[in-house]
């Protein structure tokens, strides 16, 4: 048996990898700014610019860990040798910030949208992008990287259009008042839009490796740090911009917890504008500039991207929860149910999970500032995990510095914590609410493996040995002329006919190669043998039947990403050809899943010649 490589193929660039930490922290704009606001008034800039601070002291340590955790820094990744308990506490935190994630996001886009009930067409969002994922998780990165290039040209433009007003913005600029405890509540309270840089963390794994590196020793910190440093940089300049460029417009009053904006000086009346400050203010300074008609067409234009955006973060934050589910569950603290999959290779359990619990969230709570509440307590809680672990660990080569200022930051991000879930009741019962929930799943998880593994040593289950097809005899295999061909396998089918036929013709010997799709993988996955995959061992078994003595070979990877693994393994078993089926599914399906041969088109070296059976 050959076994295929299951490593995930590194082919995240910069440009990429920072796509997908500014889906989240890009988002930040969206409604941090009109928050601020809210909570302090024409001194807010200075929560605002705390902040932002806090992004860069969070931005410049995961650079840190992003360099020594080349296969994925994640908190649960990242803290898991050191102790599972913590690192589960931290994965559940962070399940709850992807929760709040998808649900504030979808919320957002639609205020900003400036539709009726936004939490109503914020739910059909969520439920739409989650069954859309029911056939396969989304290429994010590229779709981020997309959604992201008009979003920062607009946010440049309007960051230009503000420069004028700055003066304006710094006469109406007031000092803090009420004290340290009452301004760190504010600043708590404005504390958003961090968890991207843990999607960055997680990704490690598939970053291109840094020149003179390799899969033995691999070093990723070209890529990642070049991608949390300009994200880093974009975010903290341009939010503290338009957080004090907004300070410019005199009819802002603050109502209850929202901020109306009064009809004065020719500045245009609207209420609610907390949740959508960006597109008001490119409706003002635009519209002041270039008059009314260009005024709305900045509005729109700043509704859209970020409407796109904070969708596009949608997607990810349920891409990601379904990853999370389904890795814990391999690792057997989830039940076992997060780990079964679809006909698509995506765990249904994990999308349901996924979809339904933010859908219920944005439908309960239905503002935005209430759900900012619930998302700190989250992200910040598995940040300061992660940092706290990472910096009192010896065994990573952290520079003194390094390892002062993770620890430093560390204990903010503690602070933070204590502070949501002492002075906000809801953020507290959230996160309880999280927690056990996910400790009584890991309970059920525990329990179910002990009694599997008493059943095993019992002897209460008697399992057929498993008859290993016969291989052809070595000097068959070398008497054969030309280099051996290639068949990738989802059945035995029409083309597993066709790959035969085609061998025997040839008198060539012949691989078949069946990749077991999975949404992630575990260390397990890449140990498993095809003799413990039922749909490979039959297809295998009727190959061997249908050859007639004729040399075929099983081939078997586990594999996330299927074109890079059958590439790979046809060009390592020095294939002359490879065969494929015609894609059976049309339309809409193969949209969604993206066409594997065409991938396989793109990326197979020229001298290896490429056969599709229709």
């Amino acid at each position: 048996m050959i076994a295929g490589n299951t490593k995930r193929p590194r082919n995240v660039d910069t440009p990429r990898a920072a796509a997908i930490l500014y889906g989240d922290w890009g988002t930040s704009k969206a409604y941090v700014v009109g928050l601020a606001f809210a909570v302090a008034g024409y001194s807010c800039f200075w929560l605002i610019a705390a902040m932002c601070l806090l992004t860069a002291l969070v931005g410049i340590n995961y650079m840190a860990i992003c360099k020594h955790y080349p296969d994925g820094g994640g908190v649960y990744a990242s803290v898991r040798h050191r102790s599972e308990i913590i690192s589960i506490v931290g994965a559940f935190l962070l399940t709850a910030d992807y929760i709040v994630t998808a649900a504030i996001s979808a919320l957002s886009a639609f205020q900003y949208l400036g539709v009726p009930h936004p939490e109503m067409f914020a739910a059909l969002a969520i439920a739409v992008i989650g069954g859309l994922n029911f056939f396969g998780p989304r290429h994010t990165g590229g779709l981020a990287f997309l959604v992201s290039i008009p979003t920062v040209l607009v946010v440049l433009v309007l960051g230009l259009f503000c420069l004028p007003h700055l003066g304006d913005a710094i006469q109406h600029l007031q000092p803090l008042s009420g004290g340290f405890w009452k301004n760190w509540k504010g600043f708590v309270g404005v504390v958003l839009a961090l968890s991207g840089v843990e999607a960055v963390a997680n990704a490690t794994g598939v970053m291109k490796l840094n020149p003179g590196s390799s899969d033995a020793r691999p070093c990723v910190s070209k890529t990642s740090t070049r991608a949390i440093l300009w994200v880093m940089i974009e975010v903290c300049v341009f939010t503290g911009l338009l957080g004090l460029a907004m300070h410019a417009l005199p009819n802002l009053v603050i109502s209850k917890d929202d901020v109306n904006a009064t009809a004065m000086r020719g500045l245009p009346a609207s209420q609610g504008v907390r949740d959508y400050m960006l597109r008001y203010m490119g409706q003002v300074f635009v519209g002041g500039a270039l008059g009314p008609a260009a005024g709305h067409i900045a509005a729109w234009a700043v509704s859209i991207v970020f409407g796109g955006l904070l969708l596009s973060a949608v997607n990810t934050a349920i891409v990601d929860l379904i990853a999370i589910s389904y890795l814990m569950s391999r690792d057997g603290e989830l039940p076992p149910q997060f780990q079964k999959l679809n006909g698509f290779g995506v765990p249904n359990m994990g999308i349901l999970i996924a979809t339904v619990v933010p859908v219920v969230l944005v439908l309960v709570v239905k503002d935005v500032a209430g759900l900012a509440d619930l998302y700190a307590v989250g992200v910040v809680g598995a940040i300061a995990t992660n940092l706290g672990a990472s910096s009192t660990d010896r065994k990573l080569g952290l520079a003194v510095w390094e390892r002062v200022l993770m620890f430093c930051t560390f204990l903010i991000m503690l602070g933070i914590e204590i502070s949501l879930l002492v002075d906000k009741p809801n953020a507290r019962v959230f996160a309880v609410t999280v927690l056990a929930v996910g400790l009584v799943l890991r309970g059920l998880a525990t329990e179910f493996s002990r009694k599997r593994k008493l059943a095993e040593s019992g002897g209460t289950t008697v399992t057929a040995p498993v008859r290993m097809p016969e291989m052809p005899p070595v000097s068959r295999v070398q008497s054969l002329p030309g280099a051996p061909m290639v068949c990738a396998v989802r059945g035995a089918g029409k083309t597993l006919d066709f790959a035969i036929s085609e061998a025997k013709d040839a008198n060539r010997p012949l691989y078949l190669l069946f990749v077991r799709t999975l949404p992630v993988l575990s260390e397990d996955d890449h140990k498993r043998k095809w003799q413990e995959d039922d749909e490979a061992r039959e297809i295998f078994a009727q190959a061997r039947a249908k050859a007639g003595g004729h040399p075929v070979f099983p081939c078997y990877a586990v594999s996330d990403s299927v074109a890079d693994t059958i590439v790979d393994i046809t060009a390592t078993m020095g294939a002359s050809f490879l065969i494929l089926g015609a894609p059976e599914r049309m339309g809409l399906v193969s949209l969604l899943r993206g066409n594997v041969v065409r991938e396989i088109s793109k990326i197979l070296p020229e001298d290896i010649h490429l056969l599709i059976y229709a």
